[in-house]
């Protein structure tokens, strides 16, 4: 029987008490035991390493677990003050909003106008009321009014994500929850996030789940990280955090705010700021360049910053002044040309809705082009949605069916078995190897997606679009490791990324594609230092490369 909710309880708008969730046919629970409540206006980051359980707790709080998704329930999970179960997830519509990792998740393919009036009409609002929520929520969430009629089928993911963002805003409920609300947003795209959580202080309660956190840290009131084995392991103010469990929560391989790196660089030169610094600028404001000072900014940006390719080889595949369509749409790209090379990394940036991934698809060969030419092999892509590549029962099915299918001979099936063994063991999946890949988190997800894409050599090009969205850092170092090892086979990748720390990181190279058509080409650092040209993008500069600016100007080579 559930106990009634203590009197500071009944007024949380979300409290889970000794919460565990075990999904079926799993020996462990998913998550939990977690005791956690959330206050009346309070923003809170929910914050943990792929698949530690922190969207299990967001569904269970929503009655998506187990009232849609079969699982079993331990302690107390109350909405509220209402025990979560005694309403269907619909039922909580007025109360809750929800923002998914995947907007396809949300969206059911209508005009953009009517996905965000869905949730509104079936709660029989009055249509002026919903007229005015979607013109506020359009507004509020970047999208022009011109969009409202467009199919949302036609968008990109980034621009989904923006069309959901605005759905959930226009329920104006009392609590927000967030899961990746910014994993497939440009970086203006996703400053619309940050603006809601600054203007809506004290109105709601919001709790987000995000690795990219970078443009985020100073918004929340308080951080809740949940460990490994599912259960919280700090819970504090993001300054004391960040600074004072950065060495635990790195051991985790959760994704650290920039700041907070810099901060334990400058700890260990013993020239630190007093306050705990929540972005780059406000590490570096009051430094002093002294010797101390600049090896520790040295230290910070080591392995941050791509070394150029070595001797490029010959093009693997080329686009020769060709316009580019997504199917069935219209042209969106005219006039480029763009090549890759063997052995080299190349970073595709833009804002959401600029063409980035109809470019990738065409260079790969899988879109037919409006005109122009392409020359070269066909590419390997990893799709922004990772579930589209799955065919396989199991995790290790799904390596075996792309190693099978490709160079390893199906008649030595040990040498097969212990090839997906070590692909799985590569990519942190091994505990999961007898799982369905629909049961894996969205991280999980995305490596499983990668792993077997990249299994065998068959692709001289390879393609990854947003491969680091919903990863943690333990994760986005896999991805990274795996594109210098492609470049040291001398294989060609495009990275088709919002997350320009990881494009500085990895990819020597980058495109800007923006209105129209490829506005900029050549060394990543040299263009995320281009304010002009970021401008005109959409985009803004990394918070690494303001340490990087800071240490030219004070130790120039």
């Amino acid at each position: 029987m559930t106990c009634a909710p203590s009197a500071p309880e009944a007024a949380a708008p979300a409290s889970w008490r000794a919460v565990t969730v075990r999904y079926p046919f799993r020996g462990a629970d998913a998550v939990g035991p977690v005791t956690l409540a959330v206050r009346p206006g309070e923003r809170v980051l929910l914050f943990g390493p792929t698949g530690s359980g922190k969207s299990s707790l967001l569904n269970a709080l929503t009655g998506i677990v187990p009232g849609i998704v079969p699982a079993e329930i331990g302690g107390d999970v109350l909405l509220m003050g209402e025990v979560a179960s005694n309403r269907p997830p619909s039922g909580w519509s007025a109360e809750a909003a929800r923002l998914f990792q995947d907007a396809d998740q949300t969206l059911c393919g209508m005009r953009v106008g009517d996905e965000i009036a869905f949730a509104l009409e079936n709660r029989a609002l009055p249509e002026p009321e919903i007229l005015r929520r979607i013109e506020v929520a359009m507004c509020r969430a970047g999208l022009a009014d011109a969009m409202r009629d467009r199919r949302t089928a036609t968008l990109s993911g980034g621009e989904k994500q923006l069309v959901a963002l605005a759905a959930a805003l226009a329920q104006e409920t009392p609590l927000f929850i967030a899961d990746e609300p910014t994993a497939h947003l440009a970086p203006l795209a996703a400053a619309r996030f940050r603006a809601v959580l600054d203007v809506d202080t004290g109105s709601r309660a919001f709790i987000v789940v995000d690795h990219r956190i970078d443009d985020l840290a100073g918004c929340f009131d308080r951080v809740v990280v949940v460990g490994a084995n599912g259960g919280i392991v700090a819970d504090g103010a993001p300054r004391s955090i960040f600074r004072e469990r950065h060495a635990e929560l790195s051991g985790l391989g959760v994704a650290m705010p920039a700041a907070a790196d810099l901060d334990a660089c400058l700890r260990d030169a013993g020239v630190a700021p007093s306050v705990p610094p929540l972005t780059v600028s406000e590490a570096l404001e009051t430094l002093d360049p002294a010797p101390a000072a600049l090896g520790a900014v040295r230290a910070f940006l080591r392995g941050r910053v791509a070394s150029p390719a070595e001797r490029p080889g010959e093009t693997v595949a080329r686009l020769e002044n060709v316009a580019c369509a997504p199917l069935f749409g219209p042209v969106v790209l005219r006039g480029v040309d763009l090549a890759v090379r063997a052995g080299e990394a190349v970073a595709i940036l833009g804002p959401n809705g600029a063409g980035k991934t109809t470019l990738t698809a065409s260079l790969a060969g899988l879109l037919r082009l409006k005109s122009g030419r392409r020359h070269g092999a066909l590419g390997g892509v990893a799709f922004q949605n990772p579930e589209t590549q799955f065919i396989g029962g199991s995790v290790i099915e799904e390596i075996r069916q792309s190693l099978n299918g490709k160079h390893i001979r199906t008649k030595d099936r040990n040498a097969a078995a212990d090839a997906a063994q070590q692909i799985l063991a590569r990519w942190g999946l091994s505990a999961l190897s007898a799982a369905h890949p629909y049961e894996l988190s969205q991280g999980q997800k995305r490596r499983l997606a990668l792993a077997s894409l990249t299994a065998t050599d068959r692709w001289p090009l390879l393609v990854l679009d947003e491969p680091t969205a919903g990863l943690d850092a333990a994760g986005a170092r896999m991805v990274a490791e795996a594109v210098d090892g492609f470049r040291a086979a001398r294989r060609a990748v495009a990275v088709v990324t919002h997350d320009l720390d990881f494009a500085l990181m990895t990819c020597p190279r980058a495109v800007i594609v923006a209105d129209g058509g490829v506005i900029a080409d050549g060394p990543t650092a040299k263009l995320l230092a281009d304010a002009a040209l970021l401008a005109r993008a959409g985009l803004a500069a990394p918070p690494v490369m303001q340490a990087l600016s800071w240490l030219e100007r004070h130790a120039p080579c």
